[in-house]
């Protein structure tokens, strides 16, 4: 689905962000990052996380997207012959059990037909030999499809054993991945296992944040969508109409979609945590603003202009400039309000980004 206005350039999203502003870890505990709220007519008002309990009512819904977050950036070689090729592959979507799409370095070596292994002779992997995959089909900039050797859960657990964790390009350029970053890339309450990036608003809660949420009367609805690299990739059309969103797989389940709707009809507010969860929430509306089941792939594209069905607030990480995701928040509580906003964060000291603070964002009339 498109929803772009054929006013908007890529231009229009564009703002200067100091480097020393990028987080590299998460703030610890994670409650303590910092919380922006925007709210229509209102002051920027500067708060943390855990001060969101305060800002929600009795009847609100949080709507998280409880995605797992698998180690998909695999080390290998290509083979042929007598030649060797050091490969790097960042699983990007699931097509079956044995099948993903992939972004490849260096793409261009690779040709249909070619194999590859996964892991060195001397890793730890009780895998080894196994993990291997035949490049399939060749995509455009650097995507493969690969078909690997195994299958089910023996693929993801061998994908376990021998990845790492798909840090952001604007993370991993700065610093290599490590333990840490295990636990601190995956939300509290992930659970079904495909992404290969995280959900990262959703990595501010702990169980305690979440306690304090259900004393006051806070419901939480869990949704699945499954985030791609795709998710990384530049905008290069200045004019956004010829702009491809790479497709996501999501759910919302019957009995999930029926609280939605009562919970809305009750008054309560549908809070998304990210802006994954309000994507596959808006992909599930309908035009009368009901929340219907939904399981399949999506690849909604909102900016300005984009009439919103369901979702009346947004909790999100602060974005790249001119990324689908600055887009995005820009539909939402309005453009010039979110160029004010980020231009305060910058000021006052925010970090952004996957590992940075955080944004209470309450939709624009």
């Amino acid at each position: 689905m498109r929803f772009t206005s054929p006013f908007m350039r890529l231009a229009d999203f564009d703002f200067h962000l100091p480097e020393d502003r990028i987080a590299l870890r998460p703030a610890d505990p994670r409650d303590s990052a910092r919380l922006l709220v925007v709210e229509p007519g209102a002051r920027f008002a500067d708060l943390t996380v855990r001060d969101l309990p305060n800002q929600l009512r009795a009847g609100d819904v949080l709507v998280v997207n409880d995605t797992r977050v698998i180690p998909a950036r695999l080390k290998g070689v290509r083979r042929r012959g007598e030649n060797v090729t050091a490969v790097e592959a960042t699983l990007h979507r699931r097509l079956s059990g044995h099948v993903w799409t992939a972004f490849m370095r260096p793409g261009k070596r690779l040709a249909t037909g070619d194999r590859i292994i996964f892991g060195e002779a001397d890793d730890r992997a009780c895998f080894l030999g196994a993990l291997d995959a035949t490049v399939r089909e060749k995509g455009e900039g650097g995507e493969v499809t690969l078909a690997f050797d195994l299958a089910g859960p023996d693929l993801m657990a061998a994908i376990a054993e021998r990845g790492v964790m798909p840090l952001p390009p604007y993370i991993a350029a700065k610093r290599t991945e490590d333990a840490r970053d295990r636990d601190d890339y995956q939300t509290v309450y992930a659970r079904e296992e495909g992404s290969v990036a995280a959900p990262t608003a959703g990595l501010h809660f702990t169980a305690e944040l979440l306690d304090q949420l259900a004393a006051a009367g806070v419901t939480m609805e869990r949704v699945t969508l499954h985030v791609g690299a795709g998710t990384f990739l530049p905008v290069k059309s200045e004019d956004l109409a010829d702009h491809r969103m790479h497709p996501e797989w999501g759910e919302v389940d019957a009995a999930t979609a029926g609280r939605l709707n009562a919970a809305r009809a009750a008054g309560g507010r549908l809070v998304c945590v990210g802006t994954t969860s309000l994507r596959l929430l808006e992909s599930a509306a309908g035009e009368d603003g009901a929340v219907r089941p939904f399981s399949g792939e999506t690849a909604i594209f909102i900016t300005p202009g984009y009439r919103f069905r369901v979702a009346d607030g947004l909790m999100t990480n602060f974005h790249l400039p001119k990324s689908t995701l600055f887009m995005l928040v820009a539909a939402f509580a309005g453009l010039e309000t979110m160029r004010a906003a980020y231009a305060h964060a910058i000021e006052a000291g925010y970090r952004f980004y996957s590992y940075g603070d955080a944004s209470l964002l309450w939709r624009a009339a």
